[in-house]
Parts: structure tokens; C-alpha cells; sequence
């Protein structure tokens, strides 16, 4: 367990390493939702972001996906690298302070304190880059990856020209190109707290240096201003009012979330300049707890007017409405939060304002087997009291369509009444009345009862009407609709031509996607409605003074066997966010070194440009030509999907596939798009 003072750059003793040499999976032979995504050096160490509408001086927390134990066999002991005056590891490094600099395109950041390239006294600096030369002239180990793509860790037998013979941990030797090692780093540099400190940031030594400080319950790891945090997936004492202390009073330093926060704070106080905690990564990586915790930080120290004690209340009710348990994650985000907190003068919080997008709708109405809708339907069906229930006609959760297909009701350990009772408490804090609350119940309710509405086809043609049952009766006293105007609404709708009005009958499958619509439609409307009470609630009206920390929680880059339009926003902000890192991590950052002359080892990143301009490029980008195709009267997903292949072939990031699909080459992999509901959204 991490505890005060367990550096692994100072005080911490690190653990012997074994007899076996490490053996690392690849990034590369990882599915895509599983990688390290982005360059081919330090960049692999984030899932990143950018967002237009952040505020300054961007703090980036990225959180990969959890490492498995496997991933490390082993480790053996110093092989005897050897270090001498022109290794890398003796040259001196000057980093120079990052000046703020001020973003274009509509993007109002300042971003400073990012890493910088390592700047060479030497004149030598070619050999800086040639890291598997060195590694070979030396004699040193060396990461090989195998065909299957692991990484092992292998001593250097012999170099003869342009091959190198080299042990492997099973006994092996291989005859190798030299070009295909790539140089580890010495003993010295295992377990270090920030990355930047490793000789050669490369896949496997990056990967390596994690898994290290992970298998010692050290889960945080600096990348320069980035912390890599991965899941735990146990309770580890990192947390608490004495580390709040700690962190608060500089006397303790290790990498934590408390200490981003800390840093974004007082540079807040410092500079009078806004700043943004990004906070990026896979599902389960841990991204709502990180924003809970950070909020935690924040409301410990800015704290005293009480309105931080609701602010964090927030977070049950966005939970409640806004989570759901998927096949990879019991407590899963199906929406994105910017939340701004504002602060006073005196650096005390003033109040806040929540800002959602991209709410998964479609979640209302369908889950995978296994998967739950959101937590609020199975902790109203288990929490309310009998006169509510009495109230709104609320059955037990397996009564309703809408929740039975998934065949998942319950997640273990947690307990829904309970958690109702804690969303209930928690709506009281933010001003939510009494009378309020059972409305959004009954609403609620209303999503549920919708789902068991059947119809009756009523002619030859597969015209269908709803049948007039407990389920339409209910949801037409609960929504407060006429009955016969609620049966017309679900199964005909209105077209207009000219001047006239023509009404159409719809059928079976029509009136499902009509009844299902409207369900989207009521909770999304319903979840909206919760958000802008909680920020009438936490408004800081005539005590804003301009200054805030903004924590943005968005979902990770997603890829399914079956992409739909939500997966296609999703992973487009993704695109947005990454190109935000990149930007201020490496761009910026070269863009500087080149205009002041300054000589220095460049760092290779991949640029997704070419991606952002495959969906923002006007005319012909794929969300100029959706918006273009869902105006036209006669416009459909088919039509949508031959429009792209037609306009889009030639950009190296779009391939056409049959029928109705398309893929997209993502920052983080390809992705197969199905365009069915595309010309349907707005």
C-alpha cells in the first residue's frame, strides 16, 4: 500500500527484481480499447483530449485502462550496464520554463508547465535519438518484441555489424537486427514517479516503469503535467482528510490526483487565469471517481460557505441519472460533464455550473444482456415507499420491458433502496421540492410504462393501433395526456405538403421506434430539467469573480461490434480532445523551440488532423454532408451512406463497406460505423 512519504524517486526501497527477464504484451497486440493510444513514444501514455470550450492553462489527468499482472513475468538483476561519459544517461538535460501561450481557432487556452523536449549539452546529439546503436555498442539489455508482439527484456550476447545476438528469458538466443532492439533503461531508473525521467521513453519501458509502481499499490504516475492513474480495482489508503493535509501543506509530493488539483488551484490564485482538469481514459479506468475526488480536493480548500457541501451532493444525483452498469464497468458514465467551480477572491468556492452532453438515449430503451439502464429505474423500483408506489402505479423492475430484456436487475454489493434514499437526501440539499421530486418520479415511471404499450395491426397493410391497456391508460395519467390523443401520437404522424396536412398511419415497426422515441425524448427532457435545477441551486449570482477550475469527465474512445450514432459523437470529441493534447503537449511546444532557435531532439506524435478534417471539412466532411442529408425530404441512411462513399473515398481516413456502414481510421483504431438512425438525429 502507498503511504505518506513512499517515493519511488527518494525515500521508498524498491523490491528486489527476480530471475526472469520481463515480458510485456505489446500495445499493438492489444484491442484498441485496451491501448495506450497515440505516438509512437510518450504519447502512448494517454488517452487525451480537447475541448473547444475549456477554460486556461489545461491540466491533463489521463487514465489508461488497467494493466493486467500478466503483463510482467518477472524481472532479473542489473545485467551490468555500463555508463559512461557519452551515454545518455550522463548528459545533462536543461528544460526551460514553459512561457504561456495563448491557443487560435477559437480555442481560449494557456497551457504551461508541459514537457519539454530533453536539451543536450553534448555536442553529439544524433546519438541521442539512436538509442538501440548505443544499446548494442554497450552491450546493454534490450527490449525485443516477439511476433506474437510481447516485449522481452533480453541481454545482449554479441553485436556483429548490423545484428546483435540476444538471450531471452526462456533460454533462447535469437540473431536479431540490431534496428528492431530497443534500449531499457538501468536498474536505477525502475519505479521512478515521473516518466520523464526514464533515459529512453519507449512502449516497453513506459509500460514496464507502470507496471512496477502498480504491482507496489503505487497507482499515480507523473508524465510530465499529465498523471497516469490506473484502476486499482481495490480500497488503497491514498485518500482522506490527512492526505488532504499533506498534499495541502507541500509535505508530501508523491504524484496524486490531490496534487493536480492542488497545482491548478493556487496557479488559479496565482495568475488570475481559469484552469481545466481534463480527465480522460477507457471505461473502468476510474475517470467519475477521479472527478469526485478532485472535487473533494477543491471543496477541502476552497470550503467555508457551504455551497461546496452541495456541490459535491451533485454527484449522486448525476450518478443516479446518468450511469448505468455495462459488461466492463458497474458504475459507468453514459454522458459527458464539464463541471465549472467557481471561486472568490479569497480563493473560497462561490458556486458552480454543470454543463452535460452527449447523454446515451438509447440506453432507456435497449441494453446488451448483462447490462442494466440507468441506476435510477432499478433504485426507484426498489427504494420507493408504498405511497409512491401506490401513487404512480410502480411495479418491481422485472414487470417492465424496458428493464427485463437485458435479464440483469441487481449489481452485488450494491444496494438500490438504499441508493434511492442517498439520490432522494441528496435532491432535498440542492432545492429540489418535495412536489418536484414526485413529478420526475412519476416521469420516470412514465419511461417504464411506455416500454410495455403493445399494438394491434389493424389492417392489411400492417397499420397498427396501440392496444388500450394498463400500460397506455397508466402512461396517459401519468404524462398528463388525453388517452385518445396519446393512441393518435403513437401510431400515425403528420406530414405536411403544401399547404395541406396529411396524417399517416404508421406501422408495427414504425410505432415501436415512435413509442421508443418518445421515451428517449421524456428522459432526456427529464435529465436536462435535473441539471438546470441543480445549477439554479449552486448560481453564484453577484459573487462570481471570473475565476473557476473546470473538471471535464467524458466518455473514452468506444468501438463495438455494432457502432451507432452515439458511438460516432463520442469518439469525434475523443478526436477533438486528442487533438487539444497534441496540440499543447508537442505542437506548441516545437513550434517555440524553432522560433527561438534553440536546438533539441524532436518528438516523433502522431497527428490526427487529417481525422478532424474527415468530419469538419465544408462541404464535404461527414457532418457537413449529415446535416446536408437530414434537410432533404426523401433523405435516408442508405442514401446518407452512398453520399460518403461517393465524396469521401479519397481521404485516407474514410473506407466504404457495404450497405449502410462506413469506417473511420480513429487516433486510437478503426472503427466501423452503422448508419442506421443517422438522418433521424439532429
Amino acid at each position: 500500500m502507498a503511504s505518506v512519504g513512499t517515493q519511488s524517486s527518494g525515500s521508498e526501497k524498491m523490491l528486489p527484481k527476480s530471475q526472469n527477464l520481463p515480458s510485456l504484451q505489446s500495445i499493438k497486440s492489444l484491442p484498441v480499447d485496451f491501448r495506450f493510444v497515440g505516438s509512437p513514444t510518450s504519447e502512448r501514455l494517454e488517452k487525451s483530449v480537447d475541448v473547444n470550450s475549456l477554460n486556461s492553462n489545461a491540466i491533463c489527468l489521463s487514465i489508461p485502462e488497467y494493466i493486467g499482472n500478466d503483463l510482467v513475468e518477472g524481472a532479473e538483476n542489473s545485467v551490468g550496464n555500463d555508463v559512461s561519459e557519452d551515454s545518455p544517461y550522463s548528459r545533462t538535460a536543461i528544460l526551460i520554463e514553459q512561457r504561456p501561450t495563448v491557443g487560435d481557432e477559437g480555442l481560449d487556452t494557456v497551457v504551461k508547465s508541459l514537457p519539454l523536449p530533453l536539451i543536450s549539452t553534448s555536442r553529439s546529439e544524433c546519438r541521442w535519438a539512436d538509442t538501440s546503436s548505443y544499446a548494442t555498442n554497450k552491450k546493454l539489455q534490450s527490449w525485443f518484441q516477439l511476433p506474437n508482439g510481447n516485449w522481452e527484456l533480453g541481454k545482449i550476447l554479441l553485436t556483429s555489424g548490423t545484428e546483435s545476438t540476444i538471450s531471452l528469458p526462456d533460454g533462447k538466443v535469437l540473431k536479431v537486427k540490431n534496428e528492431s532492439l530497443v534500449a531499457a533503461n538501468p536498474d536505477i531508473l525502475d519505479g521512478v514517479d515521473d516518466l520523464m525521467q526514464l533515459s529512453y521513453l519507449n512502449e516497453p519501458s513506459v509500460l514496464y516503469n507502470l507496471q512496477y509502481r502498480y504491482n507496489r499499490d503505487m497507482i499515480y504516475t507523473k508524465a510530465g503535467p499529465v498523471l497516469v492513474a490506473i484502476n486499482p480495482f481495490k480500497e488503497v489508503p491514498l485518500y482522506g482528510n490527512n492526505y488532504i493535509e499533506a498534499y495541502k501543506n507541500k509535505s508530501m509530493e508523491s504524484p496524486h490526483v490531490y496534487a493536480i488539483t492542488d497545482t491548478a488551484i493556487r496557479e488559479m490564485i496565482r495568475d488570475e487565469v481559469n484552469q481545466s482538469i481534463i480527465i480522460s481514459g477507457e471505461s473502468g479506468a476510474g475517470k467519475t471517481e477521479t472527478a469526485k475526488i478532485a472535487m473533494q480536493y477543491l471543496a477541502a480548500l476552497g470550503g467555508g460557505s457551504g455551497i461546496e457541501y452541495e456541490i459535491l451532493k451533485t454527484n449522486p444525483i448525476l450518478e443516479a441519472f446518468g450511469n448505468a452498469k455495462t459488461l466492463r464497468n458497474d458504475n459507468s458514465s453514459r454522458f459527458g460533464k464539464l463541471i465549472e467551480i467557481h471561486f472568490s477572491e479569497t480563493g473560497k468556492i462561490s458556486g458552480a455550473k454543470i454543463q452535460t452532453f452527449l447523454l446515451e438515449k438509447s440506453r432507456v430503451v435497449q441494453c446488451m444482456e448483462g447490462e442494466r439502464s440507468y441506476h435510477i429505474f432499478y433504485q426507484l423500483c426498489a427504494g420507493a415507499s408504498p405511497k409512491l408506489r401506490d401513487k404512480i402505479n410502480l411495479k418491481i423492475a422485472s414487470e417492465y420491458k424496458y428493464l427485463r430484456q437485458s435479464n440483469c436487475y441487481t449489481i452485488t454489493g450494491v444496494d438500490d433502496a438504499g441508493r434511492f434514499h442517498v439520490v432522494t437526501e441528496a435532491l432535498d440539499i440542492v432545492h429540489v421540492s418535495k412536489e418536484n421530486q414526485e413529478s420526475v418520479f412519476a416521469m420516470l415511471a412514465a419511461v417504464l410504462w411506455l416500454g410495455n404499450v403493445s399494438f394491434s395491426v389493424v389492417d392489411n397493410e400492417n397499420h397498427v393501433e396501440p392496444v388500450v391497456d394498463e400500460g397506455l391508460t397508466t402512461v396517459a395519467k401519468l404524462i398528463g395526456c388525453n388517452l385518445g390523443e396519446l393512441k393518435l401520437a403513437l401510431s400515425t404522424r403528420k406530414m405536411r405538403v403544401g399547404n395541406d396536412t396529411i396524417v399517416q398511419r404508421l406501422t408495427l415497426s414504425q410505432a415501436i421506434d415512435t413509442r421508443d422515441a418518445l421515451a428517449k425524448s421524456i428522459y432526456s427532457s427529464l435529465f436536462d430539467w435535473l441539471v438546470e435545477q441543480v445549477n439554479k441551486s449552486l448560481a453564484v449570482g453577484k459573487r462570481r469573480t471570473g475565476r473557476s477550475i473546470s473538471i471535464l469527465d467524458i466518455y473514452g474512445f468506444e468501438s463495438f461490434e455494432r457502432n451507432s450514432f452515439e458511438q460516432f459523437c463520442i469518439n469525434y470529441a475523443n478526436e477533438r480532445l486528442q487533438q487539444h493534447f497534441n496540440r499543447h503537449l508537442f505542437k506548441l511546444e516545437q513550434e517555440e523551440y524553432i522560433q527561438d532557435g534553440i536546438d533539441w531532439a524532436k518528438v516523433e506524435f502522431e497527428d490526427n488532423q487529417d481525422c478532424l478534417n474527415l468530419f469538419e471539412k465544408k462541404p464535404l466532411g461527414l457532418l457537413s454532408l449529415l446535416d446536408e442529408e437530414s434537410t432533404f425530404p426523401n433523405g435516408t441512411d442508405l442514401t446518407f451512406a452512398n453520399k460518403l462513399k461517393q465524396h469521401l473515398n479519397s481521404n485516407s481516413c474514410f473506407r466504404g463497406e457495404r450497405d449502410k456502414a462506413f469506417s473511420v481510421r480513429h487516433y486510437a483504431g478503426e472503427v466501423n460505423y452503422d448508419t442506421t438512425g443517422f438522418s433521424g438525429e439532429e
